[in-house]
């Protein structure tokens, strides 16, 4: 189901996540669910990944992983606030110690002069910070930025574990 890039990079974080006694969340926008997906498709892997959210909505999320609706106003969906905020909220709502939130525009429409087809959001948020990263893939094609930005996700948790306390 998922390319043996992704794979690779998800039994890491879970070994990874492990062997540290650490758990994982998701929060996802433009994934739609595909970074949960990839951890969860690894037998074994529900004693590290407590859930996923897809807040492909402003509502969603607002209402599953707390963003504040004037973040969302002030700086758009697409952001950095807004990604740091699903990060640390998904981690909340889900009790888990680290979590990666991902918020785009993955086309082929829905972009702008200021927040191009391409443009990714990301946070990573574990109990010590929250870190964010901005990727502008360009406009490969729906299915190609999604595919870059689970395995940016991935490499984010993977990050965060291998550095967490």
């Amino acid at each position: 189901m998922f390319d043996s890039e992704i794979t690779t990079l998800a039994i890491e974080v879970l070994t990874i996540c492990r062997d540290r006694g650490l758990s994982v969340a998701t929060v996802e926008s433009c994934t739609g669910g595909l970074v949960s997906g990839a951890l969860t498709a690894i037998p074994g892997s529900s004693d590290v990944v407590n859930g996923g959210l897809v807040t492909y909505s402003n509502a969603a999320k607002t209402a599953l992983a707390g963003v504040q609706a004037t973040l969302i106003d002030s700086y758009g969906a697409v952001s950095e606030p807004v990604a740091r905020a699903m990060a640390e909220g998904g981690r909340a709502m889900l009790k888990a110690d680290l979590s990666v939130a991902i918020t785009g525009v993955a086309g082929p429409g829905g972009g702008s002069a200021a927040k191009p087809v391409g443009l990714v959001h990301f946070g990573c948020a574990s109990t010590a910070m929250t870190t964010h990263r901005e990727r502008r893939f360009g406009d490969q094609g729906r299915d190609e930025i999604r595919r870059l930005s689970v395995i940016e996700a991935l490499e984010m948790l993977k990050q965060a574990a291998l550095s967490h306390r």
